[in-house]
């Protein structure tokens, strides 16, 4: 199999940013022609929710391909994947803050978040998220030395707890939050022997 070049990589970003950019115009044009169902705020949520997870697993995939499939130049897209993910995912709490609970309900939306366990969940996922996007510069990971990589193997966690927030959160199990918690376990699979270094 040829490597990919710089420019295929350049041509893979524009993909990228069209995938990311195009659902969001699909959701303002659902919401503005009421394509949603009777209960339009949990549709945008689940929507929002289910596109954070998308990019999850498409930026923990990055590796594994790059490594097996002898791409090491695919690694140039994982900075933006989880840049994606973290925009998707502010989408989605702001979603909830504001759909389910209204914009001047922030007090509101802290009880919310420590009573609630899938919602506790969820913003651990954030908040981790967050961290890693405010330090996914290379300017960030030169000065944090090792640190850095300590904070961003924090992904791992976010691909545990996010899972299990989407399952928790559903009221009637389907195949769909099974299927994300799935892909995600395969996933953390291929760096089994990063974890069983770690246990060591």
């Amino acid at each position: 199999m040829r490597r990919l070049s710089p420019a295929n990589i350049t041509w893979l970003k524009v993909v990228i940013y069209l995938a990311a950019i195009l659902p969001f115009f699909w959701l303002v044009l659902s919401v503005d022609q009421g394509w949603f169902s009777a209960d339009p705020a949990k549709d945008i949520q689940h929507f929002t929710g289910r596109m954070t997870l998308k990019f999850l697993l498409v930026t923990l995939l990055v590796t594994p391909v790059a490594r097996y499939g002898k791409q090491p130049l695919l690694i140039r897209t994982r900075r933006l994947l989880g840049l994606w993910c973290f925009a998707w995912g502010t989408l989605h709490l702001l979603s909830y803050s504001f759909l389910e609970l209204g914009i001047s309900n922030i007090r509101l939306l802290g009880s919310e978040l420590i009573s609630r366990p899938y919602l506790t969940l969820g913003i651990i996922c954030w908040i981790l998220l967050l961290a890693l996007a405010c330090t996914s510069t290379l300017w960030a990971q030169r000065k944090m030395g090792a640190s850095w990589q300590k904070l961003h193997n924090f992904i791992y966690l976010i691909a545990i707890l996010a899972p299990i927030h989407y399952l928790w959160s559903v009221k009637v199990l389907s195949p769909q939050p099974i299927i994300y918690a799935t892909l995600a376990v395969i996933l953390l699979a291929f760096r089994y022997k990063k974890f069983r270094q770690w246990l060591r």
